[in-house]
């Protein structure tokens, strides 16, 4: 796998719209776990987003087809790339950006009938773009996990061949990345 990235697209709707107050800790806490998720082990890089600080963003910022415009023409989404599944699995739902999936009132969940992440693998001399990680997230959520794309649940290697996580390497990880990052404030 050494020859490869794992991508990763996330996708999430708010209940109300973005600048609503009830969203203020999502953007309070959001540069911190950007930080978080930056000095995690196994981190590579990430998408930035058009006028704001930051990494260049990876092309023009583009919803899935399951984007529910809700009068801001905004959602919370990301692309980043990953060592392995492992390292990305560590950050993603340990530490500070797991802390913030727990306050899962701010988004739409009791609707959704897509994916909120999609995997895929990438060539370590390709970035992927906000178009591609778009597809690939229909395609997740339209067909299911496939060696295109595929959830921690269901994991391919670059190969297409089923893969298992290594749960316990993964906890490791996590324990280690503890040490390289702050809570955030609104879930201390």
């Amino acid at each position: 796998m050494s020859d490869y990235w794992l991508a990763v697209y996330t996708f999430a709707q708010f209940r109300k719209r973005a600048d609503d107050p009830s969203n203020d800790d999502f953007f309070d806490n959001e540069p911190a776990i950007l930080a978080a998720m930056e000095r995690a082990e196994g981190f590579i890089a990430r998408s930035g987003y058009e006028d704001d600080p930051g990494p260049e963003t990876w092309g023009e910022q583009v919803f899935p087809k399951y984007w529910q415009d809700n009068g801001d023409g905004w959602a919370p989404s990301t692309i980043s790339l990953w060592q392995d599944l492992e390292t990305a699995l560590a950050a993603i739902y340990r530490g500070p950006h797991a802390e913030m999936l727990r306050l899962g009132h701010l988004f739409v969940k009791d609707t959704v009938d897509y994916p909120p992440y999609v995997l895929w693998w990438v060539s370590k001399d390709q970035q992927p773009d906000w178009v591609d990680a778009v597809d690939r997230h229909e395609l997740l959520g339209d067909n299911g996990p496939s060696p295109e794309a595929f959830t921690f649940k269901a994991a391919f290697d670059p190969r297409g061949m089923p893969l298992a996580i290594n749960t316990e390497r993964a906890r490791e990880i996590a324990q280690r990345n503890c040490l390289r990052t702050d809570t955030p404030k609104a879930v201390q």
